[in-house]
């Protein structure tokens, strides 16, 4: 037999071969290591393994610990269980339930559509007019649905733009080669964007106008024209799931590691109560900022955006396809019609469910949670109380008049929320991967694994802390190109957390650039579902995220080193050691003492 034809074999069966090979392959650690660390080990090299492989699907993967743990003797269940629904839970709960009633109404497309009125039609404009608004919605929505509502809106506006993107292509060809599909040295696969009808139009152009414009540009110069902007589209295309990428850091809800921080911070350090979504969002909206700056810079300059354009008006073809592009923009706002109730009410509830997340405890000034018992108002509470209101909260105005008019309707009421919307939008997927995160990082901590863990680590803390920080997140910015981010975040955090310890290190100061350095995957069409959707499109090439994914990265890394050695070391008192993680150090050091004491008894015996 061919080996062509094994390796296709061993290709269609490899998540089987998984399954049964790493389980014998990772036996001796069961062996070799001390017992609880290494049946700990054990289960978290397992499941790091069906995570990466996805040789189980990852919420089953998910609940192995609950398998796993109690019949190893490692965990008893009553402790495991509870641990796949945390406060955390509810708050990432709360979040998507208000991102599922943004969207029942349209909202977010409102926003998207106003956003794009504002910034201006000129290409790198638009594209940052693009960043800015999925950024802004996948603060509060899932990233994967604030790239795919956005994606048909850019393919509307990029075929008022250019035309067709068929006609384009045609339009690229050299006349010497016209079977070629070759542009600039690479094969480009060039389809549309699966969009609704109504934002797949483009306003008519008067085909003699068009005809008078052919005549003038030579042919060299109609194609040099297809390219740069067919080099345009690629920009529109890459730069939305960056973009959703970079803003679901911004909240703890936007994005699951950042919640993952959260419980693990709580379990590891119950004392530590400096991260909420108030400061989280102080810290996390700057530096999502100027991340997007960065990257606006990067990829408008990479793909044709930035030129004398920006600065100065030209009357030429190009302003002719702006015009029909701002017109079509603004057609789309004036058909959503004025702001209805629902929209209204929605409106008035996403900024109070902000508002008081923000100000409930945020550290740098007094919140609200001052009026009640201290420790009992969480931001879990917080979100929870106003998704709740959804569910009763009518989506018509109500009036009194209906009461005393016969004929009125009497059909129920709508909500702005109902129960069967809610089932369908919430992946309970995500929520047992979350709750398998925190229950592996609670049997690291009881096994004692982390601390062996940590205590390997010790070499690394001859390594400078700023250094540390870049090398951190780009690490797990790279590791997260090829694995699900929170399952990332899920394996290397508590291992983080141990080696801050260990050093001396304030235990934020490697926690934080680790969490948001896991969302910073732009590399691959596989990194992200965000990156999958915009690949799918046809247009883009592997080599295409590559090359800007790579510079996104580094702009990253460099992104999140400035943060946290500016704002940062104010915002969590970052140079110091702190009180909330002395009492893991203070159980080490009497172990020790306690140990030293056995020994010197026995030496005198």
């Amino acid at each position: 037999m061919k080996i062509s034809v094994v390796s296709k074999k061993l290709l269609s069966v490899y998540k089987q071969l998984v399954l049964l090979l790493v389980p014998l392959l990772l036996l001796p650690l069961l062996f070799t290591l001390p017992e609880k660390e290494g049946k700990c080990l054990y289960v978290v090299l397992l499941m790091a393994m069906f995570w990466c492989t996805e040789a189980l699907p990852l919420a089953v993967t998910a609940m192995l610990p609950v398998c796993l743990f109690p019949t190893l003797g490692i965990l008893p269940s009553k402790k495991l269980c509870p641990q796949y629904f945390l406060e955390t839970n509810f708050l990432f709960l709360s979040g998507l339930l208000m991102a599922s009633s943004i969207e029942e109404w349209g909202l977010h497309r409102r926003i998207a559509l106003k956003v794009l009125t504002i910034v201006g039609v000129k290409p790198a404009w638009l594209i940052l007019g693009m960043m800015l608004t999925s950024s802004f919605l996948s603060m509060w929505l899932s990233n994967t649905a604030t790239t795919a509502m956005m994606l048909p809106i850019a393919n509307a506006i990029l075929e008022s733009l250019f035309g067709d993107l068929e006609t384009l292509k045609q339009k690229c060809k050299s006349p010497d080669d016209p079977e070629g599909d070759i542009i600039n040295g690479q094969s480009v696969k060039l389809h549309s964007l699966p969009s609704v009808p109504s934002e797949k139009r483009m306003l008519a152009i008067d085909g003699t106008d068009k005809m008078e414009q052919s005549d003038m540009m030579t042919s060299e110069e109609i194609q040099l024209e297809s390219q740069y902007q067919l080099k345009v589209w690629k920009g529109f295309l890459i730069c939305i799931p960056y973009a959703a990428s970079i803003g679901g850091t911004a909240t703890l809800t936007g994005t699951a590691p950042n919640l993952i921080l959260i419980g693990q911070l709580k379990s590891h350090f119950p004392d530590c109560d400096l991260i909420n979504f108030g400061s989280w969002f102080a810290f996390a909206f700057p530096l999502m900022l100027i991340f997007l700056f960065f990257g606006w810079i990067w990829i408008s300059y990479l793909y044709g955006g930035l030129n004398t354009r920006l600065c100065f008006k030209k009357s030429d073809h190009r302003a002719e396809a702006e015009a029909r592009a701002r017109a079509l923009i603004e057609d789309d706002y004036r058909k959503l019609g004025p702001l209805n109730f629902a929209e209204g009410a929605i409106s008035f509830f996403f900024a109070l469910f902000a508002i008081l997340l923000f100000t409930r405890d945020p550290k740098f000034f007094s919140g609200w949670s001052v009026f009640f018992k201290k420790g009992y108002v969480s931001d879990a509470v917080t979100g929870v109380i106003i998704v709740s209101i959804l569910f009763f909260f009518p989506s018509q105005k109500p009036s009194l008049s209906w009461w005393f008019d016969p004929k009125a309707s009497n059909t129920p009421y709508v909500p702005l929320l109902s129960w069967k919307k809610a089932q369908e939008s919430v992946p309970w997927n995500i929520i047992l991967l979350l709750g398998g995160g925190f229950a592996m990082a609670k049997a690291c901590e009881e096994s004692g694994l982390a601390s062996w863990i940590g205590g390997h680590l010790q070499p690394l803390a001859e390594v400078p802390p700023a250094a540390a920080v870049m090398l951190i997140t780009a690490f797990l910015a790279g590791f997260t190109e090829f694995a699900s981010n929170t399952a990332t975040i899920i394996i290397f955090l508590p291992v983080i957390a141990e080696l801050a310890i260990r050093v001396s290190i304030n235990p934020l100061y490697f926690m934080i650039p680790a969490t948001v350095g896991c969302s910073y995957a732009f590399m691959l069409p596989v990194s992200t579902p965000p990156n999958s959707i915009a690949f799918a499109s046809g247009h883009l090439m592997v080599k295409d995220m590559v090359k800007t994914g790579f510079v996104m990265n580094i702009l990253g890394v460099l992104s999140v080193a400035l943060a946290m050695n500016t704002w940062g070391v104010a915002m969590f008192d970052l140079h110091s050691y702190p009180e909330w993680a002395r009492p893991i150090n203070k159980t080490a050091l009497l172990t020790g003492v306690h140990f030293s004491s056995v020994q010197s008894v026995n030496a005198t015996l």
